[in-house]
């Protein structure tokens, strides 16, 4: 589709999470966390391994325990993918992962104690070039902001952020990022919206404790999607109880509606009628499942009837439009008749084939040039 988003993002400091731009003009990224007992080591690898096939551009690990720290060690040996170490209450922990490879360190410097300790972390990250991520939850704000303000709300999120980039700030650590979440959307938009007036610094955004795999997803499109349609935010993840893969999926949906992120199969779909010439339903889930592992972007269009299907299928690279019989169209133009039986297949091949002809026709830069 050839429509420009209309969005203009937010000017954001760049920050760096491993080879993960974050900020400025740089892709918004997508993240997810394991949710495996981090010192399963085997199994915490082959859940970010799996992320990453998903998309994931960042994925964060819990470590709650010097015990997972050292697991952490390991787990850093085994995946290339950008690593967040989520840390609470325990410096010796944050400093530990920080020799063991960490690429961010989520932390809230307020709750890491006294302030040699928290100089301790910024110069182990300084020395580094790890970043850090400032997390504010509704959930877990400090008692005397509870006590002011009586009960969470955008005021408060705001102002338990300023405290810990207060600390930062003083310590001349720029290298920041900065969320502000909370389950109750108009809070979490209220608080991101009036923190993006406040500072430079990037903004992870994200709707904390969703919910399950559908309404999770609804609330994290409507919270999520006001930001970043009004430009707010550089890096995301969506917040489910779910397996952590479709947190990524659900995160890259978000963004291809919008036309921030092209990445994978646009897929465009009619909800299916009466007027339909074959199953929509099942050949667009089947067809989903088939390209699950499509990295490149490519537009695909399945509508089922003649009346919307020729004008859909004329502006994809690959479309299919229900009618006596089929027709499959290929950048734009009619190309074959296609049976019934034979519409996942032909899809399938017709998405492959044409991945398969732009890398083919994509020039390859030669070693030198690049020096």
């Amino acid at each position: 589709m050839h429509e420009t988003t209309g969005i203009t993002r937010r000017k954001s400091r760049m920050i760096h999470v491993g080879q993960v731009a974050v900020g400025g003009d740089a892709p918004i990224s997508v993240q997810s966390m394991t949710n495996t007992e981090t010192c399963d080591v085997a199994a915490t690898v082959a859940q970010i391994q799996r992320l990453v096939a998903a998309g994931a551009d960042i994925v964060r690990v819990s470590i709650p325990t010097m015990e997972a720290a050292q697991a952490f060690a390991e787990i850093r040996k085994a995946v290339d993918v950008a690593l967040v170490t989520d840390i609470h209450f325990d410096y010796r922990i944050a400093l530990e992962v920080a020799k063991f490879g960490a690429d961010c360190l989520r932390i809230n410097p307020g709750n890491i104690g006294r302030e040699d300790r928290v100089r301790q972390v910024v110069e182990a990250a300084r020395d580094r070039g790890i970043c850090i991520r400032i997390g504010v939850n509704a959930g877990s704000l400090e008692k005397e902001l509870q006590k002011k303000y009586g009960e969470p709300n955008a005021e408060a999120l705001v102002e338990s952020a300023l405290r810990h980039m207060e600390i930062l700030e003083r310590l001349n650590f720029r290298d920041y990022k900065v969320s502000l979440k909370a389950s109750n959307i108009a809070m979490a938009v209220a608080a991101y919206r009036k923190m993006a007036t406040l500072t430079e610094q990037p903004l992870h955004l994200g709707i904390t404790e969703a919910g399950a795999l559908r309404g999770g997803t609804v609330k994290s499109a409507i919270g999520l999607g006001m930001l970043l349609a009004e430009g707010i935010g550089d890096t995301l993840r969506v917040s489910l109880a779910a397996d952590p893969v479709e947190e990524v999926k659900v995160g890259f949906e978000i963004l291809k509606s919008l036309g921030l992120r092209k990445k994978g199969v646009n897929l465009i779909a009619c909800p299916s009628c009466s007027r339909q010439e074959f199953d929509v339903i099942a050949t667009v889930n089947a067809l989903e499942a088939r390209l699950e592992d499509v990295q490149e972007s490519i537009d695909v269009a399945v509508i089922g009837c003649v009346v919307n299907g020729p004008g859909e299928a004329k502006e994809v690279q690959v479309g299919l439009a229900g009618g006596s019989p089929n027709l499959l169209y290929k950048d734009g133009k009619p190309h074959s008749k296609v049976s019934n039986e034979d519409l996942v297949d032909t899809l399938e091949r017709a998405v492959r084939e044409e991945l398969k002809r732009r890398a083919a026709s994509t020039p390859v830069i030669p070693i030198k040039a690049l020096s």
